[in-house]
Parts: structure tokens; sequence; C-alpha cells
């Protein structure tokens, strides 16, 4: 394995810290290197295998479609695009969808419709601090870390960042120029903040109030994680536009920008397209994820199963409250939060896990995050929370 590493250091640009191993086979919640160790997963690639690796009847879907057909372009129609934009508007508010390949490719999607839609001369966008929208130059300039800005400047002009939380303050950065505001119901990368109800209402008023977009980006608490097919549906708002994307396909590479007929009115032949976006065996599998979503039950027991984690994970921050400040999320995305002057040992933390064979990620800097799949039962819960109380107890 250690020579594979070296290979693979020598071949890719160095854009990845990665741990110290090479994952062979997934099953369910567990990974296996290729030295036979396995691991309890609990980062589910990012939030993007939600229904667990190899999930049958995902990977029954991929195995059938890749037999009929594998890539046309969206030069032609294809059965399996047609079935997976039925379902998400089906159910959703949406009238309309766009189909990507990711989600930084979604909110540009999302980004372009919503400077297209406005009137001439309306092109800037509201995100919040501690934001995180994409990779891409305008995602980048969307996203509110300046952390991930440095280096990429001169960045996209026309995006602006709100201070999280403060409905004032962001009223404020709106004017004649402002398009739309983009916003994510609960800041995955920004350390598992979720938006209160009242500020998120808020929100939607002061985007009807100045006639300009709603942009929910629910790329990393979509499809399923928080326990309601989309997040936004817990707080009574409707989204203009809304973005989806990691577990869209739990693993294979897809993202969705869904609107409404008049919004996406803006948009003709040529004006935004992609070669791969909708591709049929991303299509297929995101269709058995959905039907598997979707089943009577299913988004109850991930509400049961994230309350059992939020216990779990609390009873640990409760017990080392020197360490932690608490526990927060929503569904089966949740954190336990470090005491600002102990920051440091949430990287320490996060690989001694590793160490113990249990993968999460770390999240704002002080946040250990967990985002199993949903499929995760009570006690793989049980056995994460107490390797998370043998490694604290250490540190």
């Amino acid at each position: 394995m250690k020579d594979l590493m070296e290979m693979s250091d020598q071949l890719f640009v160095n854009t990845y810290g990665r741990f110290p191993a090479v994952m062979v086979e997934g099953d369910g919640c567990r990974l296996t290197d290729a030295k036979g160790s396995e691991y309890l997963d609990f980062a589910s690639g990012i939030a993007v295998c939600s229904l667990g690796h190899c999930h049958p009847v995902v990977t029954s879907a991929i195995i059938e479609q890749t037999k009929k057909l594998v890539h046309v372009s969206n030069l032609y129609y294809t059965l399996p695009q047609i079935e997976l934009a039925n379902m998400l508007v089906d159910n959703s508010f949406g009238d309309k969808v766009f189909l990507a390949n990711s989600g930084a490719e979604a909110n540009e999607a999302a980004i372009k419709l919503a400077r297209k839609h406005a009137e001439t001369g309306c092109f800037e966008i509201i995100s919040l601090e501690g934001s995180f929208h994409g990779r891409t130059l305008a995602t980048l300039a969307a996203t509110g870390q300046r952390k991930y800005h440095q280096g990429f400047e001169p960045l996209p002009v026309g995006f602006y960042h709100a201070p999280f939380g403060d409905l004032a303050a962001l009223s404020k950065l709106i004017t004649h120029k402002t398009c739309a505001i983009l916003i994510e119901p609960l800041q995955g990368e920004g350390g598992v903040r979720p938006l209160g109800k009242e500020y998120l209402q808020g929100i939607r008023k002061l985007c009807d109030q100045n006639s300009i977009l709603l942009i929910v980006d629910e790329i990393q608490v979509g499809m399923g994680r928080t326990g309601s097919l989309f997040a936004y549906e817990q707080f009574g708002i409707r989204p203009d536009i809304l973005t989806t994307a990691k577990a869209l396909g739990n693993g294979l590479p897809i993202g969705a920008m869904i609107t409404t007929n008049k919004v996406a009115a803006a948009f003709s032949p040529g004006d935004h397209a992609t070669t791969f976006g909708g591709n049929p065996v991303s299509c297929a599998a995101a269709c058995a994820v959905l039907k598997t979503i979707l089943t009577e039950g299913f988004l109850d027991t991930v509400k049961e199963r994230g309350d059992y984690l939020y216990k779990g994970l609390k009873s640990v921050a409760d017990q080392y409250n020197q360490l932690f400040a608490g526990v927060r999320g929503h569904g089966l995305i949740q954190g336990l939060v470090l005491h600002n002057h102990v920051a440091e040992k949430g990287p320490e933390i996060v690989n001694q896990l590793f160490n113990y064979g249990v993968l999460v990620t770390l999240a704002g800097g002080k946040v250990i995050r967990c985002t199993p799949p949903l499929i995760v039962s009570t006690e793989e819960i049980d056995a994460m929370v107490a390797m998370i109380e043998e490694v604290v107890s250490n540190i």
C-alpha cells in the first residue's frame, strides 16, 4: 500500500491531503483498504454515499443502464434523464430542472440563471460568511471564506458576504444591482452551522420585498440528510432556485438545479449547457437513490437515527466539556464543536479516529463532522461514539 501511495503522490497534482489508506472495497457503512483494514465510515465520501457503499439497488441500476446506453450528450432525449427530472419536480417546489455533473456546476448554473433572469444591470449576489458554494471561480467568489480565495484573486465581481445570522446587515447589502441571495440551510463546510427558521424566513421576506431571487444551496444537506428530502421543507420557505448534488447519485457524479417556470424562462437554447450533465448512467443511479429515499418510512428512520446520533455526541460533549462547546446539526449531519481555545485539537482527533478505524471529517476548522450513510444502524452509531470517547479521553 505504501508503494501505491508513493506512486499516487508522484502522479497527481498536489491538491489533496490524503489519509494513508488505499480504499479498495465498500459495503454499507464499512470501507476496506488494500491491507485489509476495515473502517466505520461516518464521512460517506463527504456526505455523498448516503445509501452506503455499493447499495444493491443503486448498483443494479448502474449495471443495467451500462448495458443499454452510456452517453449520447444533450442533443438527444434519454429515458433516465426524463425519469429523474420528473421525480425531482414531483417532490419539490420546482417545475424545471437542469442537470450537471457536480454541486459546483449546479451552483454555476444557478448563478448564471439568476443574472440572466434579472433586469439589465442587476448582477450582484449576496451569500453568507462561512458559506461554501464550490471551487470554480464564480462559486469560489460566492463562498464566504477568505481562506479559499487566497491565491486566486482577482475573483469575479458582484459577490458580497453578509455576517452569519445578521438579517439587518444582510438587508443593508441589498442594492438596485442585487439579483439574488444565495444561502445554505445548514453550512456544512462552514462548521455544521444551521440557519434558524426565523432567519431563513426573514431572508425569504427580504427577497420578496426587493423582488430578488432566493437560491438555496442543498448540495450537502439535500437528498434526505436532514430528515426530509430537502432541508428547506422544514423551514416554511420556498426557494426560487435550488441546487443539489453529492448524495443524488450515491457516488456517481451528478448535480441538479431546480427552479420554477417563471425563472427558467430566462434561459434559451445556447445560454447554458454541459456535455456530460444528465448522463444516462448517473441518472439511472439517481433515480434508484430517489426511489429508495422516498420509500415509506425511510425519512422517518433518518430523523430517528439523527436524534440518536445527536444524543450520543452530546453525551461526549457533556462529559468532555473542557474540549467541546456542544453539538449542532440536523438529522444525520451532526458536529461536535470544539472550544475556540482548543480548536487545534481537531485534526488530532480526526487522525486518531482514523487510526481507530473510524472516518469523520473536520469542518470549519473546529467541528468534528459526522455524516454517516442514512442507512446507519444504532449499533454503528454506538460504536462510533465509543471510539470518540476513547480518543478524547487521551487528548
